[in-house]
């Protein structure tokens, strides 16, 4: 499809569902212009294949997104920062998750130790940073795929820690229980798992196999627009 007909169809498709939407429900459109009030600040990765409302099987208005190449939250970016104080100081989100996925193109540049040039090495310098770090437990990971995949788990591990340390989620955490989750979008699967980094302890990765530690596994679930954790 060429690049022109890419767009067509995209605004064509977009007709259709808007037509969908109201015919389905005539109240839909109207209420979602009358304001949000999301319960999920979701960060998550630029990565076309991982559109957070899809994935999560929600709808426009349940989610309050903030995406960015390698989803790196970094305590000097403002972009990040301004949406992290929007979402939970004055939306009074319930959730902030924090998800990282497989095959992601930073992840794969990080371990592979590809210069992309511009910006862009500016910019995963923190993943660097990380590999650097786990050089050996990664340098035992042979597969370069559960390589990237480990090292988009330590990435997620390292933005809850900036999240933690942000003034403004503490403050909520404190006040009035916000709750931080640290997440990975499986891409072949379409499933995402709680990593265990945050407020709360669920699943955690045994180093770099891919393999999960069994005992008390937590699970986001959502129901009805809000999200809850479930223990199992």
């Amino acid at each position: 499809m060429a690049q022109e007909d890419s767009f067509l169809y995209a605004l064509s498709s977009n007709n259709a569902w808007a037509g969908y939407k109201a015919h389905q429900n005539p109240n839909f459109f109207p209420k979602l212009a009358s304001g949000q009030a999301p319960q999920i600040l979701w960060l998550g990765c630029s990565d076309s294949r991982c559109p957070e409302t899809t994935i999560l099987g929600l709808q426009p208005g349940d989610v309050f997104v903030h995406r960015c190449i390698a989803n790196i939250v970094s305590a000097t970016d403002i972009n990040t920062s301004a949406a992290i104080e929007f979402a939970v100081a004055h939306l009074r989100v319930a959730h902030v998750v924090l998800c990282g996925h497989s095959a992601c193109g930073g992840a794969l540049a990080t371990v592979g130790r590809a210069r992309l040039g511009g910006v862009l090495d500016t910019w995963l310098t923190p993943l660097r940073a990380i590999h650097a770090a786990h050089e050996e437990e990664l340098a035992g990971i042979k597969d370069e795929g559960a390589r990237a995949v480990r090292i988009a788990e330590l990435n997620v591990e390292a933005g809850v820690a900036v999240l933690m340390a942000n003034g403004v989620v503490q403050d909520a955490v404190r006040e009035r229980g916000l709750e931080v989750h640290g997440c990975f979008f499986d891409l072949a699967s379409g499933r995402i798992r709680d990593l265990g980094f945050g407020t709360k302890r669920g699943v955690r990765v045994a180093g770099g196999n891919g393999e999960e530690v069994r005992g008390r596994h937590a699970q986001l679930v959502f129901r009805g627009g809000n999200a809850s954790m479930a223990v199992r």
